[in-house]
Parts: C-alpha cells; structure tokens; sequence
C-alpha cells in the first residue's frame, strides 16, 4: 500500500521589505512599507489610530492629489504616475483603504 501525504502550503501572511535600518515583516495585503510597519511597533502612543479620523486622512488625499497634479503640469511627475496616485486619492477621499493609515493618531 502506498501512502499519500499532501504538503499544502499556507497562504503568505505577511512579507519581508529591508530598508536602511534592515529587514521588517509587514502584513501582505498592506499598502504601507517599512517606516510605517515599524512606526506601529515603536510608537503605541494613544491606542488611537490615524484611521479613526477620516476627513483628515480625505485631506491629505486631496492634498495629494493637487501635487500629484501640479507635478505632472510642470512636467516633473509622468502623467501615467500622476494620473494613478489621482486615482487612488479619489478611492481614499470616498473612504476605502482607511485600515492602510495604522499609525497612532500622534504618530501620524
């Protein structure tokens, strides 16, 4: 008789992203990298994250937008690039990706 043993290996959780000050595991699903990653784990201040406070971080999308505009009108930020990072802003200002902004409100 011949056994069989399957080997299923287990969905990627979290990934590996080095920068200057070395290697950080951050969530695989996260649009965040490293200085945010260890921004959480260093700077618990208040338990009160930057995401529970969304028309600043609509704010900020906005602001972002408008350079990402004004970049490309200088001939500073490829339209394709300008025009993704608008796009993305227009998805932050309408509320989603609110779980990518982790950090504590006072860190943020």
């Amino acid at each position: 008789m011949t056994e069989v043993i399957v080997v299923t290996k287990a969905p990627e959780i979290e990934r590996i992203e080095k920068d200057p000050l070395g290697p950080v595991s951050i969530p695989v699903d996260a649009y965040y990298g490293p200085q945010t990653a260890r921004g959480i784990a260093n700077f618990p201040i208040s338990g009160i994250r930057i995401s529970h406070f969304p028309n600043f971080i609509k704010s900020l999308a906005y602001v972002k937008m408008a350079a990402a505009r004004a970049n490309a009108a200088l001939g500073d930020l490829d339209k394709q690039k300008a025009d993704v990072i608008c796009q993305v802003c227009e998805e932050i200002a309408a509320g989603r990706h609110l779980s990518h902004f982790p950090l504590d409100v006072f860190q943020g």
